[in-house]
């Protein structure tokens, strides 16, 4: 089923990218698990699919989350009785999702040397340290 083209509906991931509705589609089916009669009759679990190349993303964005995830990105939900609340739940994940997926790679660290501060507090540590360890040897044969 794919979501009504209504004018008001806007999609956002989290980190506030927008995406075209008309990239998301969904299917309710049968959910497992505990409910009785009414699991066996009613499809309330929910898979929502986003197709990236119909997302309106820039370029590069859709680049780095088809190099990441492919060309779709899927979410299930069946956590929930109610088939609403299982879509809702999966968008928020295939948002979440969408989002990781575009996040930039994170900046290559510029190597740095310590200061003399830090040089200097190292070296009284490990001074400190060996004269602890010295301390708990046993005591001199003229004690």
């Amino acid at each position: 089923m794919d979501p009504p083209e209504e004018a008001g509906i806007v999609l956002r991931t989290p980190a506030g990218r927008r995406i075209d509705p008309a990239a998301l589609s969904w299917v309710a089916t049968r959910s497992g698990g505990p409910g009785g009669q009414h699991a066996n009759t009613s499809d309330t679990a929910v898979t929502v699919t986003i197709e990236i190349a119909r997302c309106g993303l820039p370029a590069d964005v859709e680049a780095r989350v088809v190099a990441a995830v492919g060309a779709t990105v899927v979410a299930n939900s069946s956590r929930s009785r109610s088939q609403w609340r299982n879509r809702q739940l999966a968008i928020q994940v295939v948002l979440e999702r969408l989002d990781h997926a575009a996040a930039p790679p994170p900046a290559e660290r510029r190597p740095t040397r310590p200061g003399r501060g830090a040089r200097e507090a190292r070296l009284r540590d490990k001074r400190a340290a060996g004269e602890r360890k010295r301390l708990r040897g046993r005591p001199a044969a003229d004690d």
